[in-house]
């Protein structure tokens, strides 16, 4: 499975931006799919994530009724809309999945983006 993030870019406070998250290659199964994101100096955190089956929907509490992640099964992708940005969202911003690549392959949700830079100025 291979995912390709979209979307970062540079941004002022109160500003928008939405990312997409296109997942490719060995895709049998997805059942999950997600954002997380990594500023300097700190661990990599959670943000929001997407189950494809039922399409329900988890946040971080730093980012609930800002940000706002959606799908398009038929895409195989995920979109993260951010509106009110502030400056402690800027990181790079990574696309998860949990999935399987064959119908006889195990889960694995070890499946990560490249990544793409948020950086939101004050």
């Amino acid at each position: 499975v291979q995912l390709v993030e979209s979307g970062g870019g540079l941004v002022q406070t109160g500003g928008s931006l939405r990312l997409s998250c296109a997942a490719s290659g060995s895709t049998f199964s997805i059942s999950t799919m997600g954002w997380y994101r990594q500023a300097p100096g700190k661990q990599r955190e959670f943000v929001a994530s997407i189950r494809t089956g039922d399409g329900d929907t988890y946040y971080a509490d730093s980012v609930k009724g800002r940000f706002t992640i959606s799908r398009d099964n038929a895409k195989n992708t995920i979109y993260l809309q951010m509106n009110t940005l502030k400056p402690e969202d800027t990181a790079v911003y990574y696309c998860n999945c949990n999935a399987r690549e064959k119908w006889f392959s195990s889960w694995s949700d070890d499946y990560w983006g490249q990544g793409t830079q948020v950086t939101v100025s004050s």
